[in-house]
C-alpha cells in the first residue's frame, strides 16, 4: 500500500449525486459479465502471486488490476464515469462508508456469503468490524491488510522503550536535529504533524491550532537532515547510520528491512497522545463491489478468492513490503506465516501498537493545514 496519499474531502452536486444514485437498478437489466474483472487497488492485489491463481481458476477471462497512488483519486475516477469500468475498488478504511456508498459508488455485499469470513478474523475485526457496514447495516466492504502507521527508528541508536515513551515530541527536541529524515507522504506527514502539536487532524482546527501546526511543521522540516518519498532510500540511510529515525513510517515500511534481518529498524507507535490518550494511526484496507451498470459475477468470487489462506499469504507479502492481514485469525492463515516473517511484521507487539492507535480518518481541515504545510516544506 504506498502510503503517498492525500485524502481530502470532496463534494458533489445534488445533480451528479442522483445520476450516481440511479445506477443501482440499471444492472438488473444486465446479464452478469464472466469474461472479465477491473480492480482498481493499491499495489499488492495486481501482483502475479495473486492474479495467477485467479485467472487458472477462469480460463479466457481477462483481469486488469491497476494500482492507485491515493484513494481520494481511485475515488474520482469512479465520480468522472469509471463506475462503468472497475469492478472493485480497494482503497482505506473511512471512503466506504464515508464517501462511496452515500454517493451510489458501490454496492452491498451478499451477507450470506461473506458474513462468515468476518468469524475467522483476528479480533479487532471479527465483531464484525463497524466500518465494513454502512448506516442501513448493508455490508460494504471486506478488511483485509492493515498496519500502525507512525515512524522508525534504529533501536541501536534510539531504543523502543524511549522512542515509544517520547512519541512524536522526539523530532521536537533539539539534540535530534540533524538525524531523522521525513518520509515525504505528504498527507501522513500532515497527520503526524498534527499530532506532535497535540492537535486532532481529524476534527477541525480553528486559527490558533493553524498556528501551532506551522510552528511544527516549521520545525521538523528545519530538523531534518533529508526527504525522501522513498521508503527504500529513507531504510538505507537508517541502516548506514546516516539518520537513527525518520518521520512517518511503520510495519509497512520498516517490514522489508525486517526480512532481511535487519530487526534494528522498527516500526514505533507512541505510548501516548492527544487523541482520547492514543498518539497512534493504524489504517486498514477495505475492498469493495463498484457499482458498475454492467456488473462482473467475478467480482465477488475474486473477493471471496482473496480470502482463502495461500491467498491472503499473497496479498499480504506482496512483493516490497509486508503487512499482517485480518484473515490472522483464521489458524489456517496464521500457519503461512514462518517466525521471520512474522518479526517482519512485528507481530509481538502488533495488539499494543493497534490499541494504541486510533484509526485512520479523512483529514478535517486538510486544505489548510496543506497550504501551511506545503509552504514549510518548501522554506
Amino acid at each position: 500500500m504506498t502510503m503517498t496519499l492525500s485524502r481530502r474531502s470532496f463534494t458533489l452536486g445534488s445533480a451528479t449525486i442522483a445520476g450516481l444514485a440511479a445506477m443501482g437498478p440499471l444492472r438488473h437489466a444486465h446479464a452478469q459479465r464472466t469474461d472479465q474483472l477491473n480492480i482498481l487497488c493499491w499495489e499488492g492485489y495486481n501482483t502475479d502471486d495473486v492474479l495467477s491463481p485467479f485467472r487458472d481458476r477462469h480460463p479466457g477471462a481477462t483481469l486488469r488490476a491497476e494500482s492507485g497512488t491515493s484513494d481520494p483519486d481511485m475515488i474520482n475516477k469512479l465520480r468522472a464515469g469509471e463506475v462503468n469500468v472497475w469492478d472493485l475498488i480497494n482503497v482505506n478504511q473511512p471512503w466506504a462508508r464515508g464517501r462511496l456508498y452515500p454517493e451510489g459508488l458501490i454496492k452491498p455485499l451478499d451477507k450470506d456469503r461473506f458474513l462468515p469470513f468476518f468469524e475467522r478474523m483476528s479480533p479487532t475485526f471479527a465483531e464484525p468490524y463497524p466500518l465494513a457496514f454502512a448506516d442501513d447495516g448493508n455490508l460494504i466492504g471486506m478488511p483485509q491488510r492493515y498496519g500502525p502507521f507512525s515512524f522508525v527508528v534504529n533501536t541501536d541508536k534510539i531504543s523502543r522503550a524511549t522512542a515509544e515513551e517520547q512519541g512524536w515530541k522526539l523530532f521536537l527536541d533539539p539534540a535530534m536535529k540533524d538525524r531523522f529524515g521525513i518520509l515525504t507522504y505528504d498527507n501522513w506527514n500532515i497527520i503526524h504533524m498534527c499530532l506532535t502539536g497535540d492537535q486532532n487532524p481529524f476534527a477541525p482546527i480553528d486559527e490558533a491550532g493553524m498556528e501551532t501546526f506551522r510552528k511544527t511543521a516549521e520545525t521538523i522540516f528545519g530538523g531534518a537532515r533529508l526527504r525522501s518519498d522513498d521508503l527504500v532510500a529513507m531504510n538505507t540511510a537508517l541502516i548506514n547510520g546516516e539518520i537513527d529515525a525518520y518521520f512517518t513510517g511503520g510495519t509497512y515500511t520498516a517490514s522489508p528491512a525486517r526480512l532481511d534481518g535487519l530487526t534494528n529498524i522498527r516500526g514505533i507507535t507512541p505510548a501516548s497522545g492527544p487523541i482520547n490518550g492514543k498518539g497512534g494511526v493504524v489504517w486498514i484496507e477495505l475492498t469493495s463491489l463498484v457499482n458498475n451498470p454492467d456488473p462482473s459475477a467475478l467480482a465477488a468470487d475474486f473477493l471471496e478468492f482473496v480470502q482463502e489462506p495461500e491467498v491472503c499469504k499473497a496479498v499480504g507479502f506482496a512483493e516490497g513490503t509486508y503487512n499482517p492481514v485480518a484473515q490472522m485469525g483464521d489458524p489456517a492463515v496464521f500457519e503461512k506465516w514462518d517466525e521471520d516473517e512474522l518479526d517482519a511484521i512485528q507481530w509481538d507487539t502488533l495488539e499494543d501498537e493497534m490499541n494504541r492507535s486510533v484509526e485512520y480518518d479523512v483529514v478535517a481541515s486538510y486544505d489548510d493545514l496543506s497550504t501551511i504545510y506545503n509552504a514549510a516544506k518548501r522554506g
